[in-house]
């Protein structure tokens, strides 16, 4: 049986782990699944998957997303709204969605390598410890992601460009995408720091692309870069640009995903934080401003 969305209580996920663990198979072996794109080749993804990485923080409140309940309402919510097309999230997350029945005629996204935690000395061995290509299959979802991040003082960023590119093969061989956010990546002390400057950010995207046996089920996930425009000339993937952790004003934040959107390659948004978490606590008055900019209505 599968639930409606609504509210809920988190001891009731908890019995159901307990009791009928199973349904969760069961689930996903049932889950109405949908076309990756629609008419208008675009797509609006909520993403859930910081936690994993132990990336708790938004605009400075370290421990924002600490509360699983909190977080799925929020996601509920958000996945409910008209122009959201999907949702991007590690198992534990996305089992809960299932057995919330907020996934169905939904695009769901594995993400695949949150083994470089927040901070940790090994942040840059980004090795895959959630999903694999042949449990993204299994299980009937519509992609897996990847974050490579480029260190070219750091030997473990051999092994992640490896494992990326196995992943990039497997997931083409099961015919879903593959989704590859790079950045080239530098240690500040004890802390990496992505280079967003638009030079590196085409270097990163050079090194992307090139990822794995074939690139037919390959999709990019990059941030908002300044000379945008250059920076996508350097590929012909298709690309979904990345929210991060919001600073500024939101209608600043908007106004730089509508101009964004105007690029062809430029597909649609995956965003977290900005829209589970906005400013004024109105997540489904968020996530509809961004249904706007993506799926038109709003530009």
């Amino acid at each position: 049986m599968t639930l409606a969305p609504r509210r809920f209580e988190t001891a009731e996920l908890t019995e159901i782990r307990v009791r009928e663990p199973r349904r969760i198979t069961d689930g996903w072996r049932s889950r109405n699944r949908r076309e990756l794109v629609g008419a208008d080749g675009r797509l609006l993804i909520v993403a859930a998957d910081h936690p994993a990485r132990g990336a708790l923080g938004v605009r400075g409140d370290g421990l924002a997303m600490a509360s699983r309940a909190g977080l799925l309402d929020r996601l509920v919510v958000a996945l409910s709204r008209p122009g959201v097309d999907g949702v991007l999230g590690t198992p534990d997350i996305l089992d809960d969605l299932l057995l919330l029945g907020a996934l169905e005629d939904k695009v769901v996204i594995g993400s695949m390598n949150r083994g470089g935690l927040q901070g940790a000395a090994f942040e840059l061995d980004d090795r895959f410890t959630a999903y694999t290509a042949e449990e993204i299959a299994a299980r009937r979802l519509d992609g897996g992601k990847m974050l490579v991040r480029i260190c070219l003082d750091d030997p473990a960023t051999a092994a992640t460009l490896e494992a990326s590119a196995h992943a990039v093969t497997g997931l083409a061989g099961h015919e879903v995408m593959a989704m590859v956010e790079p950045f080239l990546s530098v240690r500040d002390g004890d802390r990496v720091r992505n280079l967003l400057d638009p030079d590196s950010t085409i270097r990163a995207v050079q090194i992307a692309t090139g990822l794995g046996a074939t690139s037919r089920h390959t999709w990019l996930k990059l941030p908002v870069v300044a000379d945008l425009p250059r920076v996508m000339a350097a590929t012909t993937l298709p690309t979904l640009l990345l929210g991060g952790d919001p600073t500024g004003p939101a209608d600043e934040t908007y106004a730089s995903w509508a101009a964004a959107l105007d690029l062809p390659s430029v597909r649609g948004l995956v965003v977290g934080r900005a829209l589970l978490y906005p400013p004024d606590g109105d997540v489904a008055a968020a996530v509809d401003t961004a249904a706007a900019l993506v799926h038109g209505g709003g530009r």
